[in-house]
């Protein structure tokens, strides 16, 4: 089928885009990365634009520049480095969501005007992939009064639900822009640690999911000994395919989607693109589906291993936001540990470091704290609630606080804290009326 005749330039694509338009564009490596690039030269055509992003790769003018702050908005699923770094110029939002509904209850509060993302060309019969990301995209395709696709040869050619008849498509620019990648964040000393603790909770056969970030790598890292693997995860990271490679990944002990790897999104290095390229054993599907906790528990022995920033000691896990400085989302942790504890067997790790170094506002420099508190931040965001929370693991160790009391939380996760605070947590959460002497 010919799509030639709805092929645009981006200065075509540009002229679509209206004051007072909602735009939405895909997660990380699915934006639309020529026409977002481009956005701000309508800036003195328009007013009032929202783009609505999550997770984007791309540092463009029309939100880090504050000339272009009065004329577009960015409302986020997920902030990245230069979301912080630009929300001090006023026009920057986080949306607050779980995953799985992110889509659901976006819609359930506005119609998105245009679609902006990328895709594979089409193939004989028609059909592009969305290559990357459904967490949300092709919901947001079939709400949006128009939908134009950067048309990428580039782009991994996927399965699963990301499969899209140009019928759908409104416009096409084409385009030859390498795919955004997502360097390996190299494992420290800490990190090691960690991931060993959790491999040896993992058992052959088990189905994994794992987060963002140096401590997951290292759990991969330390599961190449582990045989049958499977893979339901709301991310498949370099990591996950490289324990394909090495034949511990198969998925031949999965309930449903047996030998196949389940995600909703990739973002990673280039060989993880051609790894998928293709590849009938990788499904993207959507993320409605995929992390919702009732479909996640249906396979056995799942496993959930997430990170986060600060938890307190009854166990409220703060993985978004420093106070009430929002620094990431809240993307499928709770979605994915709920989800892993419905599953028979199943098991939720949440990791972090015992400490940081944060600045010192009044001397300067850096200081040590604890990232075990007492209590959170004031205005820090509960990313996964104290009733939801299985295992915590620190270089220290692992405290299982499934179904314990406040006196038993205190006691494990002061266990794990770093050696240098324990005394003053524990008097610490006399004080705060957590448990008596």
């Amino acid at each position: 089928m010919s799509f030639e005749c709805k092929v645009i330039s981006v200065e075509e694509a540009l002229k679509h885009i209206k004051s007072n338009d909602i735009i939405i564009t895909g997660l990380g490596a699915s934006e639309a990365k020529e026409i977002l690039s481009n956005l701000h030269r309508i800036a003195d055509h328009v007013e009032n634009v929202t783009v609505t992003t999550c997770l984007p790769m791309l540092d463009a003018a029309y939100f880090n520049n504050p000339q272009y702050k009065d004329t577009f908005r960015m409302d986020g699923w997920f902030y990245t480095s230069s979301m912080r770094k630009a929300h001090k110029h006023g026009n920057i939002s986080f949306i607050p969501n779980h995953l799985h509904l992110a889509a659901t209850k976006r819609l359930a509060y506005v119609k998105p005007n245009i679609y902006i993302g990328n895709a594979t060309p089409p193939d004989k019969h028609g059909f592009v992939s969305l290559s990357l990301s459904n967490v949300y995209e092709k919901r947001m395709i079939e709400a949006a009064d128009v939908v134009i696709l950067e048309i990428n040869p580039k782009l991994p050619r996927t399965f699963g639900d990301v499969e899209l008849h140009v019928k759908h498509i409104d416009y096409m620019v084409e385009v030859d822009y390498d795919v955004p990648e997502l360097p390996d964040a190299e494992p420290n000393e800490k990190d090691l640690k960690i991931g060993a603790y959790i491999a040896e909770y993992i058992n052959d056969g088990d189905c994994i999911q794992l987060g963002i970030g140096s401590i997951p790598n290292a759990v991969a890292a330390s599961l190449v000994d582990k045989k049958d693997l499977g893979v339901h995860t709301e991310m498949l990271t370099t990591g996950m395919m490289k324990l394909v490679e090495a034949g511990v990944i198969t998925g031949s002990r999965k309930n449903f989607n047996r030998g196949k790897i389940v995600a909703a999104f990739a973002l990673g290095s280039k060989e993880l693109y051609n790894f998928m390229d293709n590849n009938p054993s990788v499904m993207i599907m959507d993320g409605h589906w995929t992390n919702d906790p009732y479909i996640i528990g249906q396979n056995d022995n799942q496993v959930s291993i997430n990170t986060t920033i600060e938890i307190d000691l009854t166990g409220q896990c703060a993985s978004e936001s420093l106070g009430s400085i929002q620094f990431s989302g809240t993307g499928g942790q709770a979605d994915t540990a709920i989800g892993a504890q419905r599953s028979k067997n199943g098991r939720s790790f949440i990791a972090l470091y015992s400490t940081a170094m944060v600045k010192d506002t009044e001397m300067g420099g850096k200081v040590e704290i604890s990232k075990i508190v007492p209590q959170l931040k004031q205005g820090a965001a509960v990313s996964l609630s104290r009733n939801d929370v299985d295992c915590v693991v620190t270089e220290y160790g692992v405290a299982h606080l499934r179904g314990t009391s406040m006196r038993e939380r205190v006691n494990k996760l002061i266990a794990i804290s770093h050696p240098t605070y324990r005394e003053q947590l524990y008097n610490e959460a006399i004080k705060i009326g957590l448990i008596t002497n």
